[in-house]
C-alpha cells in the first residue's frame, strides 16, 4: 500500500494534464498482474466518435505522443470498443471486457463538462479481482478530482473556454515545426462537408484572434448581464463550430483566439467564415444582431508572440475596414495593405 500513496503523492504534485496522465498510468502499471496500460483520447471529426492511444506502455517506458489527433495513424472509431462505446452511451463509470488471449481490459472514461475526452484503458492476463477494482477506483476518483480541479484552473469562470494563461503555457510549449507539421489532406480530419482540393495543398495550424465589434455600445447600451450573455452565446458558437480536437480560448474582454489544427488554407478560410456567418446569423435576446471580425495567420513560422502578433495585424485590419470579415495576414502583406514585421521575443525588429 505504501507505493500507491507515495505515487499518489506524486500524481497531486502535477500542475500540468499530461504530466498528471503520465503519472497515473505510472501507478496503475505497477498493480500486480497488468500487462498494459495506455490513455485514450475521444474525439469527434466528421461527425464520427473517434478514440487514439495518447499515452501508453513501450518497452516499459510510459511514452507520450502530441501528434494531432486527426491525422493519427493509429485512431479508431468509437464502436471498435463496444463495451466502452456502451459504457459512455449508459453514463457508467467503468466498462470491462474479456478479449483475445485472455486478456481482460477494463475501461474507465473522464467525464468533464458532460462528455468523455479521455479513457484510461488497463489490461491484464486475468480477470480483474473485486479488491483490484476497489483500489483502481480509487486511484481514478484521485485522478478524476485532480484532473477537475487543474481544468477549472485553466478555464475562463463566464465562457467556460480555456483561459489566456493556458494559451500561453500550451502555445509556448508546443515547437512551431511540430504546430506545423504537413501531411497529404486525406489524412486530416477537416469539419463536416469540407474536402482538400486537387493537388494536396499543404495541411497546417492555424491561429485565428476574433474579437466582437462594437461590444462596448453593447455594455453601454444594455447593461454588462446582456454583455455578458453574449460572450456566453459567442463561446457556444464557437464550441459548435469546430472541432473537438481544436483549441479555443477566451484572453479576456470580448476576444478570443482559436487554434485549427491540421487543416489546408482554403478550408481555414472556410471555416473562420462560416463561424463568422454563424454569429451574423444569431438572434441575440434583447440585443439583437451581433457581429465579430477575425484575423488568422500559420502557425508554420516565427516565434509564438510574433504569430499572435500577426494574427492581430490582421484583425486590426478587419476592424479598420469594415468589421464582420475575416482577414488572413499573408495575403495582407502580399497586396501590400500590410508590412511584414520580424519579431525576436518581445522585441519587434522592422
Amino acid at each position: 500500500m505504501k507505493p500507491i500513496l507515495q505515487n499518489l503523492v506524486e500524481m497531486t504534485g502535477h500542475r500540468d494534464h499530461l504530466r498528471l496522465e503520465v503519472s497515473v498510468l505510472s501507478t496503475l502499471q505497477q498493480l500486480n498482474s497488468t500487462t498494459e496500460v495506455r490513455a485514450l483520447e475521444v474525439f469527434t471529426d466528421g461527425g464520427t466518435t473517434h478514440v487514439r492511444p495518447r499515452t501508453w506502455l513501450q518497452n516499459g517506458e510510459l511514452v507520450s505522443t502530441d501528434s494531432e489527433a486527426a491525422s493519427d495513424p493509429h485512431r479508431e472509431p468509437l464502436h471498435n470498443y463496444p463495451a466502452l462505446c456502451q459504457c459512455i452511451e449508459k453514463r457508467e463509470i467503468r466498462a470491462t471486457a474479456s478479449v483475445q488471449k485472455s486478456r481482460y481490459t477494463l475501461w474507465l472514461p473522464v467525464w468533464m463538462h458532460d462528455k468523455v475526452s479521455t479513457c484510461l484503458e488497463i489490461t491484464q492476463s486475468r480477470p480483474f479481482s473485486a479488491h483490484k477494482l476497489d483500489v483502481i477506483q480509487g486511484i481514478f476518483h484521485v485522478y478524476q478530482n485532480y484532473q477537475s480541479l487543474l481544468d477549472y484552473s485553466e478555464r475562463d469562470a463566464l465562457t467556460g473556454l480555456l483561459n489566456r494563461k493556458t494559451f500561453d503555457e500550451q502555445f509556448s510549449r508546443n515547437p512551431t515545426a511540430s504546430l506545423a507539421r504537413r501531411m497529404s489532406p486525406a489524412a486530416a480530419g477537416v469539419p463536416d462537408g469540407d474536402e482538400a482540393s486537387c493537388g494536396e495543398p499543404a495541411v497546417e495550424q492555424w491561429l485565428a484572434v476574433v474579437d466582437v465589434d462594437h461590444f462596448k455600445q453593447v455594455n453601454d447600451r444594455f447593461g454588462h448581464l446582456y454583455g455578458d450573455e453574449v460572450l456566453i452565446l459567442i463561446a457556444n458558437i464557437l464550441r459548435s463550430s469546430f472541432r473537438s480536437h481544436d483549441r479555443i480560448f477566451r484572453f479576456g474582454g470580448e476576444e478570443f483566439v482559436v487554434l485549427l489544427r491540421s487543416t489546408n488554407l482554403a478550408t481555414a478560410h472556410k471555416v473562420f467564415n462560416r463561424f463568422r456567418l454563424a454569429v451574423q446569423e444569431y438572434h441575440f435576446p434583447q440585443v439583437g444582431q451581433v457581429t465579430v471580425s477575425m484575423g488568422f495567420v500559420s502557425t508554420s513560422r516565427g516565434s509564438p508572440v510574433e504569430i499572435l502578433g500577426q494574427a492581430d495585424q490582421a484583425l486590426y485590419h478587419a476592424k479598420e475596414n469594415g468589421r464582420n470579415q475575416v482577414c488572413f495576414y499573408d495575403d495582407l502583406v502580399a497586396s501590400g495593405h500590410l508590412a511584414a514585421k520580424v519579431a525576436n521575443d518581445s522585441v519587434e525588429l522592422f
